[in-house]
């Protein structure tokens, strides 16, 4: 491994560490800003509490009833006795419950009448894995609820409501108490759209909503099935997102770990984000507190993971109607379609941070859309695309493979300055000597580095973009029957390493590698023993690494890493067979062999330096 390589890897490293220690210190500051936010909390909560207490010791007859609503009917003394004392309520509470469903061309959402909630979303034109119907809320595993003080508290989810009016595209359902007053939950699913719009009204009930009541709780339960191949790759890139008003991007937790976050802040929308489908719920005058946890089930389990949702949403008490609209999402992560809806749904998809994301969504996906209106097999897109990528970057990347070249044939001098200052004690005269020999043979120490600097952003862009891209979804290509899981050509039960399988692309990915590296370091040159260690490590750790981390990813971006590696290997073949001269460099270096070394202005300016110190010494030791 050259100098400018050895320079690359550490230039690498220190970014990486420069990287993990902001992260550090903004986990910090995010923890800090928790508790912080978790105290106000807790502070608002008991204040709450204390006004509850307060109102229900004047109205005792209010906080009789909201015990009678929180006692299970299995433990009243006949089970035909009354719970509510509201008759109208005491009868929606035992009514039997029904399904209403909509349809359109993209979605099937079907309700029940009990707590007049949707009771399953089946996403048409896409199956699971096991080409099973792909349903995003489960029947039965699905809650969503309201609850809301008039004058006790009403838990939507405990009633059959009544169906009052469905057409081919809405269904109005509602809650009637004796008083006349009524809940009213109306569901409206638009045409060739991933879209239910919701209101939840309340008319009537001016007399029951006590006017210290300035909210209503949202509470959102769902359990996300299984629906793709690999279950740690499902689970990397699930979560349950959350968007503040006119932030740059939603906040998250999941990613394959258990987690919870409380906010007391305006929150616009959440979303249940499985890989390549979410259930976003939205609130157009926004939640103003928000509590959220997801878990993920067992690899074993037919069920993804559990995510819950508990919210708030202000209302303005005392009115004889009042509305609060609700927005729901129920459909697959693509880009374009959730951009269109002006939300900002498409920020739920990782593409990077403000450099990567640039590249992804003004470079990646365009040329990628546009790619697949002419051709239909997805592999060839995308080797059209590295195609595309190593001729865009090859200006920047020139510069590494010739300055590569041109060490190799600067290896015999090399080896004579090796040779000439084999002691340690030697190095300041032997890098000082090597410096020398780059300038004669016109050579740049940092020209293989920065290149190789430049092309990292498109790199950490394709691993981003490959296996969130929904478009690959279930496209098969040569042995593989999915680019967007890994081809497992070798599988077995018990899992060895964290592996169960062998990805052929992965492992192909990892052999050019390899072979790339090892071509690459037989035209170096030098002995010294700490280049040959990270020779050692850029051989063999490297590709054992890649094939690891790539193993359980998608088979996509195995190929497009695969492609990567034969084509620079190839650009780096042609440049050192037609383009680099080593006998001219050769000759170049002999003919400048006994002249002294040309000296860079940076060279002048600090050798006059070291002057000016010199004689500066010289003065103070007279006086």
């Amino acid at each position: 491994m050259d100098k400018n390589s050895i320079i690359g890897f550490v230039l690498i490293f220190l970014i990486m560490m420069g990287f993990f220690g902001y992260q550090s210190h903004q986990v910090k500051k995010q923890q800090a800003y928790q508790a912080q936010l978790d105290s106000i909390a807790a502070a608002e909560a008991y204040a709450q509490w204390q006004q509850d207490s307060i109102w229900r010791a004047n109205n005792p007859e209010a906080a009789a009833l909201d015990e009678a609503v929180s006692t299970p009917a299995a433990v009243t003394a006949t089970p035909d006795a009354p719970v509510y004392s509201d008759a109208e309520l005491n009868a929606a509470a035992h009514a039997e419950s029904q399904l209403i469903t909509l349809s359109n061309d993209k979605l099937e959402v079907t309700f029940t009448s009990r707590g007049a909630q949707p009771y399953s979303v089946l996403v048409k034109d896409y199956l699971t894995y096991s080409k099973e119907p792909l349903y995003l809320l489960q029947p039965g595993k699905t809650e969503l609820g309201y609850v809301v003080y008039a004058p006790t508290a009403v838990d939507t989810r405990k009633f059959n409501f009544q169906v009052a009016e469905t057409t081919d595209t809405t269904v109005v359902m509602r809650l009637p108490f004796s008083t006349g007053g009524y809940i009213e939950q109306k569901y409206t699913l638009l045409k060739d759209s991933y879209s239910v719009n919701e209101t939840v009204s309340f008319v009537g009930m001016g007399s029951l909503i006590p006017r210290n009541v300035g909210s209503i709780d949202v509470d959102f339960d769902a359990v996300i099935p299984r629906m793709e191949k690999g279950y740690k790759n499902e689970t990397q890139y699930s979560r349950l997102n959350y968007y503040f008003p006119d932030d740059n991007k939603p906040a998250n937790i999941g990613n394959g770990r258990k987690g919870d976050k409380r906010f007391n802040n305006n929150i616009e929308w959440f979303a249940f984000q499985q890989q390549f489908f979410s259930a976003i719920m939205r609130a157009p005058g926004n939640f103003s507190y928000g509590e959220f946890s997801i878990d993920f089930l067992p690899k074993g389990s037919e069920d993804l993971m559990h995510c819950q949702a508990a919210l708030r949403a202000d209302i303005t008490p005392g009115a004889e109607r009042i509305d609060v609209p609700f927005e729901f999402y129920f459909g697959p992560n693509d880009y374009k379609g959730l951009k269109d809806y002006g939300h900002a749904y498409e920020k739920v998809i990782p593409l990077g941070g403000k450099v990567i994301g640039v590249f992804t969504k003004y470079v990646i996906i365009p040329l990628f859309d546009w790619l697949s209106r002419f051709i239909s097999n997805f592999g060839i897109i995308i080797l059209l695309m590295t195609i595309f990528i190593k001729i865009v970057v090859l200006p920047f990347a020139y510069k590494s493979y010739s300055s590569s070249a041109k060490m190799q044939a600067l290896k015999p001098f090399m080896e004579k300055i090796n040779a000439k200052y084999p002691k340690q004690e030697d190095a300041m005269k032997k890098q000082q000597e090597t410096m020398d020999l780059y300038k004669k043979a016109g050579v740049s120490p940092m020209g293989g580095c920065l290149p190789m600097l430049l092309q990292m952003p498109i790199l950490w862009a394709m691993f981003r973009f490959f296996p969130a891209s929904i478009e690959l979804r279930q496209q098969p290509f040569l042995w593989a029957e999915d680019l967007s899981a890994y081809d497992d050509v070798i599988h077995w039960g018990t899992s060895i390493l964290g592996m169960d399988h062998i990805s052929l692309f992965a492992l192909l990915m990892a052999v050019s590698m390899f072979f790339y590296s090892k071509i690459t370091m037989q035209q170096q040159a030098g002995n010294d023993p700490n280049a040959k260690m990270m020779q050692a490590m850029s051989l063999y750790m490297m590709p054992i690494m890649m094939f690891f981390i790539c193993n359980n990813l998608s088979s996509g971006l195995s190929y497009y890493y695969l492609l990567s590696n034969i084509i620079t290997f190839l650009e780096t073949w042609i440049i050192r067979k037609w383009v680099v001269n080593p006998e001219e460099i050769v000759a170049k270096v002999k003919a400048a062999e006994n002249k002294p070394a040309p000296k860079s202005k940076w060279q002048q300016r600090l050798e006059e330096a070291q002057k000016m110190q010199r004689e500066a010494q010289k003065n103070n030791k007279r006086r």
